[in-house]
């Protein structure tokens, strides 16, 4: 259930708070028997084990989840294969039979997936019968009662099943028919469909799927409601924003503005460097510091407080905003909020299931120099022995470890030496005093240098032949 709140600049209630639509899909198990789908032409038979659901209710999605397929002989294979020819002929019988059936195709629960199925696959294997089938899809959904004064393709955005089958016709299609579709059926309507709690899921398919030049115009136009669309609880919107932008290298500057905007940390500027507990709890500046309604009467704080809060927890999709801002271009004003953090906000950031995956982009992204990469890593030095103790902070150290220079491993080792035999009966302490070599280090000490050292040789060859 969508929770529906007008926007107040100054009240706004806390984000994350709020229940969202984006829940993380789950897979659904179904019994063996009934889901065996005969192929008997290649003599073999696939058996699918799971289907994945958002939340919406139901429908395929192999994009987002994983669909297991076993062979009945026992052998598992996750390998491309060549399928007889006579399976394309059966491909174009279906693709009729869709056609002529569209109806019951688009608006059952259960054929809308085989629909969905046969997009992906024409997609890959007759790219122009795809094409042909996303027109007559199209087609038919803007034939059925218009509505005065806008388009009838938006009635079924809104529905749960119709719409699953709109997002596979977004991912298959190519630009120029997205463009139309913008055209004659998006534009003007977006801010309403992000707040909707169903048709936003179908807008961060067009998003994703979106070119340089459409992406410029959705962020023209929705870009300014963002702040309502993130109180309604559909961060995903701004996270496909984020996405598009990384992955276009296109109005990344824009968005980011639009983003601290909408989380009241743009102006004044002193604010900025508070960018990054505010993304990653969701929560906009005056919820976080605590100045929304009990300081109505007062002008708001330049600054944050002497004593910030410390970050209660990280969400999904603030830490995957944060993942997409640190592989922006210009990723600074994301680096100076990091480096800023009181050392207990950044390990609480690597202990979090969703925020230890920050420092994975921190670790990977071409564009943060090293030296910021340094000195917020360096932050985390005299809680190492902390990291090392939690499930995912160790999986952070682990990855640090691997790739630190040797006087930095050096710093790393003599800071868990000393706490060796608490970090040995740790569950999770245990595997880095295996993998860190840390009995070899209290013990043989130039053994442990040399081990290093080629180590760090074999990854820079590996490196090297890789980038050739």
């Amino acid at each position: 259930m969508q929770c529906k709140s007008t926007c107040n600049r100054n009240t706004l209630a806390p984000l994350s708070s709020r229940p969202s639509s984006e829940a993380t899909p789950c897979s659904l198990h179904l019994p063996s028997p009934p889901n065996v789908i005969p192929l008997h032409k290649a003599g073999e038979e696939v058996r699918v084990q799971a289907v994945v659901l958002d939340q919406r209710g139901y429908g395929l999605s192999l994009r987002q989840g994983t669909v297991v397929q076993e062979r009945c002989q026992g052998a598992s294979s996750g390998t491309d294969f060549e399928v007889p020819d006579s399976f394309q002929a059966l491909l174009r019988e279906f693709v009729a039979a869709f056609q002529e059936n569209m109806a019951e195709f688009i608006t059952h629960k259960v054929a809308s997936l085989c629909l969905q199925v046969a997009l992906e696959v024409l997609h890959r294997k007759l790219p122009d019968t795809c094409a042909e089938l996303c027109s007559s899809v199209i087609g038919y959904l803007s034939s059925r009662n218009p509505a005065a004064g806008s388009s009838p393709l938006l009635v079924f955005l809104k529905d749960p099943t119709s719409s699953r089958v709109l997002d596979k016709v977004l991912e298959v299609s190519e630009r120029r028919v997205l463009r139309a579709l913008y055209r004659q059926h998006f534009r003007g309507q977006l801010r309403a469909l992000a707040g909707h709690g169903v048709a936003n899921f179908t807008l961060q398919r067009l998003i994703g799927a979106a070119s340089p030049k459409l992406l410029g115009k959705v962020l023209a136009e929705l870009g300014p409601g963002l702040e309502e669309v993130l109180a309604q609880g559909h961060a995903g919107v701004a996270t496909a924003l984020l996405g598009a932008c990384r992955r276009c290298g296109a109005s990344q500057r824009e968005a980011l503005q639009l983003l601290m905007e909408a989380f009241h940390c743009w102006e004044p500027p002193a604010r900025r460097a508070a960018c990054v507990p505010l993304f990653a709890s969701l929560l906009p500046y005056e919820v976080y510091y605590a100045t929304g309604q009990e300081q109505e009467a007062q002008p708001p704080p330049v600054e944050q407080p002497d004593s910030p809060p410390a970050l209660a927890s990280v969400s999904l999709h603030g830490s995957l905003l944060l993942q997409h801002l640190l592989h922006f271009a210009d990723p600074s004003p994301v680096l100076r909020s990091l480096a800023a953090l009181p050392f207990r906000d950044l390990v609480t950031l690597a202990c979090s299931p969703a925020g230890s995956h920050v420092y994975d982009a921190l670790l990977a992204s071409p564009s943060v120099p090293r030296k910021s990469r340094r000195k917020v890593l360096g932050r985390l030095q005299g809680h190492y022995g902390t990291l090392a103790c939690s499930k995912h902070g160790s999986r952070v150290l682990d990855a640090i470890w691997s790739r630190a220079t040797l006087p930095a491993k050096r710093q790393i080792a003599q800071e868990l030496a000393e706490q060796e035999p608490t970090l040995r009966n740790d569950p999770f302490g245990h595997h880095l005093v295996r993998n860190f070599a840390l009995t070899h280090f209290l013990k043989r000490r130039r053994d442990w240098d040399r081990h290093q050292e080629a180590e760090t040789k074999r990854r820079e060859l590996f490196a090297e032949i890789l980038e050739d």
